[in-house]
């Protein structure tokens, strides 16, 4: 879980006559991690495509065309099928033929329907006018301008014109019509030229008879038809979806699988007579892969374990380690020449392996928060593991109510069950499932239910027979030394968490490097981070540190564990200070000293042991605001009175007075009387709030506890050891869906 698969590097040599069968059963195989040859070998250059890939990558490109126009997607697929070269050249062109005319015609139609919007959109001024549209074109001896302009400016600029007579103006509410003579010796454009200096803007006069009204019904009619014969195309388009997409889905599968197996061969280093494919497998599948190939091609071939990636001890790179019987030097080739004359690395490209992810089941789907910030890469480690164990136990921790855990748990059900085809929304739904489970256990310890303390008052109280819930979250003054409590913890849990990321950073140091990397880049980190928090957490800072530091898990504290503080651990008392040095200080010191040693650029940040734990201060934090959230909206519709123990409690059967005897402690203030316990309407408006505020706080329990969650991963866990940046194992082959070869 920690580490990735382990992989592989494996090569396959042959003849080219064998160079297709090798293509076949690999790619069936769908193992091999291909690496791309660089063209370092000397003699050795990439392949050619095999025949027939030019016109197979033609196909595809018409197919996924065809699917685009018709909107096919997996939804529409139907039973596998065979596909052969005879339905490809046959069956693809009637379709082809059929869906472009189609969609010709359909592309004709929309775009004549949108002439007629436009067309219908430019006679709205004219209805303004009410003049018929035939009156304002035809003349010989008028010139008419349409359009708008204040009155008064055209009116004037007509009036002042030399080349224009007599003219009349026709206004509606907004338009205007220009009916001017020009004089004998005006040009075509003299009632035009006069205009442009009257802010007028024209407007084109339609070349229609009547009314604007009647041309407007006339657009609307040969619209309506073509709407009809629009429906008709579209109709047609999707009856032949219906018949042709099962067929086009398989199409575009055999085409993408001809694709990679006729283009193969560029990845392949390659001579006259000879090829060498190389690339990476999981080792525990190498006699799985060598087998396959030896029982379809015999001994035609030779297939080689190059290498087994592990980690190296320099840093640099995994170990190129020669599994035995393996040979070193440079490849042989098939015709008898070397890879490399230099007999130098058996490798073609010093590529890294790519990371296979190795996590059980339950594990899986918290890959996705990991890849959110990159894939580990193949030689660290990969903190999906931690994730699943911190991450939903923050999220419920901070929410901590049964009711908002079943509903996130039905919510991440349902993305689990119904999102096979997208990984990552089934991968988010088994995350939501266990901060489900963990909001649901944790509000079950709280007793609280949609913010109500029923299950701390019919379970806790009425079954088990305590006084309270097991744990409480302080909201109320009764309860402030839990909310103290909390943030003890918190720090209590920050503290655990990057000692585990420091942990994971000085094995990798360990493994990558040596032991000095190890103690100097990351042992500081860890001397410094405990040794703090101990003389933080010890006797030598009590009366500094708040009480409720030491009180939280003391025999009388709300986490009654015995623990009252360490020991002070004095080991001087520092002169002119006369402050204690102590132990945990000492600690502290050598961390800082080792870090100055190895890493003086980080000694400034030293303080990050302290920044950076504090930091996790934020769940107590969230897990008061979202419980007072669930409060404020319970407050609303049920009111809530106090009691003088300091207690808060929701008036959920009936609200008391003011010195009533509720349990056997007196009311003592009221803080309010709740809509519950008022008119019908204000229970009617209660309602709402009561629903719309759950769900709001269920709402913002994803993007306040979910996003302080993740946070606290990336940025407190993951800077301390993790770099990502792997790649994707992307092995030659295609999982099948739409065809199959039987």
């Amino acid at each position: 879980m920690l580490r990735p698969e382990q992989m592989s590097k494996v090569s396959v040599t042959g003849s080219k006559r064998v160079m297709d069968s090798v293509v076949e059963t690999v790619h069936d195989l769908n193992l091999l991690h291909v690496t791309e040859y660089d063209d370092s070998w000397e003699g050795f250059s990439p392949g050619n495509p095999v025949e027939g890939a030019e016109s197979a990558s033609d196909k595809l490109v018409t197919v996924r065309s065809l699917e685009s126009i018709l909107d096919v997607d997996e939804d529409d697929a139907g039973p596998t099928r065979i596909v052969t070269d005879d339905a490809l050249e046959e069956e693809l062109e009637e379709i082809r033929t059929q869906v472009n005319e189609l969609d010709d015609e359909r592309q004709e139609l929309r775009q004549n329907l949108r002439d007629i919007e436009e067309r219908i959109d430019t006679i709205a001024p004219f209805k303004d006018l009410g003049i018929d549209l035939d009156l304002l074109s035809g003349y010989d001896t008028l010139q008419v301008a349409v359009g708008y302009g204040k009155r008064d400016a055209v009116e004037r600029a007509v009036v002042d014109a030399d080349q224009l007579g007599d003219y009349e103006i026709f206004s509606g509410d907004r338009t205007m019509a220009v009916f001017a003579r020009p004089t004998s010796d005006a040009d075509d454009s003299a009632l035009a030229d006069t205009l442009v200096g009257a802010d007028f803007t024209s407007l084109e006069i339609p070349d229609a008879d009547g009314s604007p009204q009647e041309y407007v019904r006339e657009l609307e009619h040969e619209q309506q038809q073509i709407r009809s014969d629009l429906d008709s195309v579209e109709s047609e388009l999707e009856s032949l979806k219906l018949d042709a997409a099962g067929f086009l889905l398989a199409a575009e599968e055999k085409l993408s699988i001809d694709v990679q197996k006729t283009e193969a061969p560029l990845s392949f280093a390659t001579t006259e007579n000879a090829f060498i494919a190389e690339g990476w497998i999981p080792s525990s599948r190498f006699t799985e892969f060598k087998s396959a190939l030896k029982e379809n091609i015999g001994e035609r071939i030779q297939v080689e374990e190059l290498e087994r990636a592990t980690f190296s001890k320099d840093g640099t790179d995994h170990v190129r380690e020669q599994p035995a019987g393996g040979s070193g030097g440079a490849p042989a080739a098939a015709d008898g020449g070397e890879a490399r004359a230099d007999g130098g690395a058996v490798v073609m490209r010093d590529d890294e392996p790519p990371t296979v992810q190795n996590n059980p089941g339950p594990i899986k789907p918290f890959e996705v928060l990991v890849q959110a910030v990159s894939r580990p890469s193949y030689y660290e480690f990969d903190p999906t593991v931690i994730l699943f164990l911190t991450f939903p136990a923050f999220f419920g921790f901070m929410i901590g109510d049964l009711g908002y855990g079943l509903i996130y748990t039905a919510i991440g059900y349902f993305l689990y069950a119904n999102f096979d085809e997208r990984p990552a929304f089934k991968s988010m739904g088994g995350i939501t499932i266990a901060a489900g489970l963990f909001t649901a256990l944790f509000g079950i310890l709280y007793g609280e239910i949609f913010g109500l303390h029923l299950i701390a008052t019919h379970f806790w109280e009425g079954v088990v027979g305590l006084s309270h819930a097991p744990i409480q979250k302080g909201l109320s003054p009764a309860t402030t030394d839990w909310a103290l409590g909390w943030l003890v913890v918190s720090v209590l849990v920050g503290v655990f968490h990057l000692n585990i990321a420091w942990i994971f950073d000085f094995f990798e140091n360990l493994e990558l490097h040596d032991a000095k990397h190890a103690v100097f880049e990351s042992a500081s980190w860890i001397l410094m981070l405990n040794g703090l928090w101990v003389w933080v957490l010890s006797d030598a800072l009590r009366g500094t540190t708040p009480d409720f530091v030491y009180e939280t898990f003391s025999a009388s504290g709300v986490l009654p564990l015995g623990f009252n503080g360490f020991p002070a651990m004095e080991l001087f008392t520092i002169p002119g200070l006369n402050a204690p040095f102590t132990l945990p200080l000492l600690v502290f010191v050598i961390g800082l000293v080792l870090l100055g040693l190895g890493e003086p650029v980080e000694v400034v940040e030293f303080l990050n042991v302290l920044v950076n734990v504090l930091s996790y201060t934020r769940i107590a934090a969230v897990l008061l605001a979202k419980a007072g959230m669930a409060f404020t909206v319970n407050l609303l519709f049920f009111g809530v009175y106090v009691t003088d123990d300091g207690g808060w409690h929701f008036g959920l059967g009936h609200m008391p007075h003011l010195e009533e005897t509720v349990h056997g402690h007196e009311v003592v203030n009221i803080m309010f009387g709740g809509l519950f316990h008022g008119s019908a309407a204000a229970i009617l408006g209660g309602l709402v709030i009561l629903v719309v505020g759950h769900i709001l706080v269920l709402a913002l329990g994803v993007t306040s506890a979910g996003l302080q969650a993740v946070r606290l991963e990336y940025v407190e866990f993951f800077n301390k050891f993790y770099e990502g940046g792997g790649r994707d194992y992307e092995p030659f082959g295609y999982d099948r869906q739409f065809t199959t070869e039987d």
